[in-house]
């Protein structure tokens, strides 16, 4: 079940990092909405994300992200370009909007 939460929530980002600038900045219309979903699953992926982060130190261990955020775990390599051992909520971010992009 947390496999496919996660999973879902990744595809959720990465899908409504997507949506152009322009549709995000129209007041009122289909882009507020785009705007809200954004800020929704970007505090989604803060969540987990600090549930996972279990030293509360902002930085992800893969053990910690094989336990809390399996498709972190799964990538964790790429996301971790640095070797560093960790990985930081930034770089997740930046790895899906990078991910959404390729599409």
């Amino acid at each position: 079940m947390k496999k496919m939460i996660a999973a879902l929530v990744l595809c959720i980002v990465s899908a409504a990092v997507c949506v152009p600038a322009s549709a995000q900045a129209l007041p009122g219309g289909s882009g507020a909405t785009g705007s809200a979903r954004v800020e929704r699953m970007m505090a989604q992926l803060q969540g987990r994300f600090a549930a996972a982060n279990t030293t509360h130190d902002g930085k992800l261990t893969r053990e910690q992200a094989q336990a809390g955020m399996p498709m972190v775990a799964q990538h964790f390599d790429e996301i971790d370009a640095q070797k560093a051992g960790f990985v930081t909520l930034a770089q997740i971010e930046d790895f899906m909007r990078a991910r959404a992009a390729a599409r």
